[in-house]
């Protein structure tokens, strides 16, 4: 008789049983007395809107068994605070992810998402002011945290950013390879304070880098950002050969920072391994 071998496949059903016990033990709901939906079904809702990239409103309209979508979306509402469901998904994302990490040195990545936002800036909580982008400067902004290991990215945990706060705010929080969103004085600053590794895309503010990154080939220079921080720039010149239509050569600047890194060619080399992410958030919407 041969041996029954484990199901490799994990079902739909598998995964919402997961989410829906995962939340349920750390992130509690006191439904009061009289209130006929129950916390798994209220969890259940917000498990199939989040996976299927859709609203509330249409998984009650479509799920068999789903309680009103006011009634969902109200108790919700009611009971969660950004603060407290930071917090609980952060602690959810780390605690399996920590014990599978290597007991050595890692890659980790910090990415800022701006997603715009064209309502009424009045009338809408957790918004984030930048410089003009897609016709707008208010966003919902979310910084990223990942770890690369094997070319495998894990989440360790994602951050809402609002008015008032700053990137040097997240970066005080995680650290390293950074998205150019990260790339100003303080921000470098700190990492050059706690003697982190880190490269990162420059931003053309100001004459002088914007001339630099606009001649000359491959080679690294020393650069002044706001008269406050120097840090090396590596620019990296490749020929476009007709991809998108365009020709010539192209450059790009990466500030960075790290042992393993000594040309241009591994600064940019480096930084691209971080590109996977975007594909995230094109998921996401």
């Amino acid at each position: 008789m041969q041996p029954t071998q484990a199901d490799s496949e994990i079902e739909e059903e598998h995964l919402l049983n997961f989410v829906v016990n995962s939340l349920d033990g750390e992130l509690s709901v006191d439904l009061g007395e009289n209130v006929e939906v129950t916390t798994e079904a209220l969890y259940e809702v917000l498990a199939g809107a989040s996976a299927g990239g859709t609203s509330i409103n249409h998984v009650c309209e479509t799920t068999d068994d789903s309680p009103r979508a006011n009634t969902a979306r109200g108790h919700l509402t009611d009971q969660f605070d950004l603060d407290t469901v930071e917090a609980v998904g952060n602690t959810l994302l780390q605690r399996d992810v920590l014990e599978t990490l290597p007991d050595r040195p890692v890659e980790v990545i910090a990415d800022l998402h701006l997603d715009p936002y064209y309502g009424d800036e009045d009338e809408t909580e957790a918004l984030y002011f930048s410089q003009a982008k897609r016709g707008t400067t208010a966003f919902h902004a979310y910084a990223t945290l990942y770890v690369r290991v094997r070319n495998k990215r894990y989440t360790l945990a994602v951050l809402q950013l609002e008015a008032g706060e700053t990137t040097s705010d997240t970066l005080a929080e995680f650290l390293t390879l950074l998205d150019r969103g990260f790339y100003n004085s303080i921000c470098l600053k700190l990492l050059y304070t706690h003697n982190y590794a880190y490269a990162m895309p420059v931003v053309k503010w100001g004459e002088t880098i914007k001339t630099e990154l606009s001649r000359g080939w491959s080679r690294v220079i020393e650069h002044e950002l706001a008269g406050r921080v120097s840090s090396p720039v590596f620019i990296d010149c490749v020929y476009q050969r007709g991809r998108y239509d365009e020709h010539g050569v192209a450059r790009h600047g990466y500030a960075a920072d790290a042992p393993f890194i000594t040309t241009p060619r591994e600064a940019r080399e480096q930084y691209s391994k971080r590109f996977g992410i975007e594909a995230i958030y094109r998921l996401a919407k």
